[in-house]
């Protein structure tokens, strides 16, 4: 009678573990209380308490690298209805190792497809309930590709796990936050670090045609950190190689990972 396993009734966030340290771990937290809010479910534990919850987990594997997964769903009522009555929150935790890819593996970059985005309009809010991000990733694994980006009215949203980036003349594009998009914690770390180095970057939406037409594509999520792409439909971005641009981000953000929190 869980709600999470009936109606996809919760929210979730992926924390990813570099030699025991949890990277971004405010952000992730911060995060999930947004989301737990949009959908008004009561946070069952203070931030101290998660960080000791995910510590425990971690300390199951401490020899490898790890992302761990936590769900929040409303919790169990005694029968199958929409509507609830108040209940108690179900926590549901577990850790998969992770293999960050190296800098060598991914300077030919990966293929993506494009689909138009049919999701609710509160993207921005991690639930559970991901029926479309699921039917467009196993689309773009059957096709060989690494992710399927989405376009809303022409305008390039997301992918189905990740946010996109685009680089034309030197200038950094991604779209802005808001109901369209769910605001990555890479995708932050990355705007963070662009300004850091006093690269150009933009919180600007753009189009298909933008896409096509980049110098250089990338995705980010926390399990994939950045990817530089060079197919999109089968079109080869650029000269089909990873760009500068993402070399630097890429570099920056592997220095990033090593700091303790």
């Amino acid at each position: 009678m869980d709600r999470g396993f009936l109606f996809g009734d919760g929210v979730y966030e992926v924390f990813p573990i570099y030699n025991n340290n949890i990277f971004g771990l405010d952000s992730h937290l911060n995060r999930l209380q947004t989301g737990l809010d949009a959908i008004n479910i009561t946070n069952p534990h203070s931030n101290i308490e998660w960080l000791k919850l995910i510590k425990k987990v971690i300390s199951f594997n401490k020899d490898i690298n790890q992302a761990v997964y936590l769900q929040v769903s409303r919790g169990c009522d005694e029968d199958r209805k929409h509507t609830h009555n108040t209940l108690t929150p179900t926590v549901y935790i577990q850790s998969t190792g992770i293999q960050p890819r190296t800098k060598d593996s991914l300077l030919s970059g990966k293929s993506v497809i494009s689909r138009e985005d049919i999701r609710w309009l509160q993207c921005n809010t991690k639930a559970t309930s991901l029926l479309a991000n699921i039917m467009y990733s196993q689309e773009a694994k059957e096709l060989g590709s690494e992710e399927a980006i989405l376009y809303r009215d022409n305008v390039v949203t997301e992918g189905s796990s990740s946010n996109v980036f685009i680089v034309k003349n030197d200038c950094i594009f991604t779209h802005p936050k808001g109901q369209h998009i769910l605001p990555g914690i890479t995708r932050e770390v990355v705007i963070k670090t662009a300004k850091l180095l006093n690269l150009k970057i933009k919180e600007n939406a753009f189009d298909m045609t933008s896409l096509m037409n980049a110098d250089e594509v990338w995705i980010t999520s926390s399990t994939r950190e950045i990817l530089p792409i060079t197919t999109v439909d089968n079109k080869i971005i650029n000269n089909g190689l990873a760009g500068p641009i993402w070399s630097v981000i890429y570099d920056q953000y592997q220095t990033l990972k090593t700091l303790k929190e």
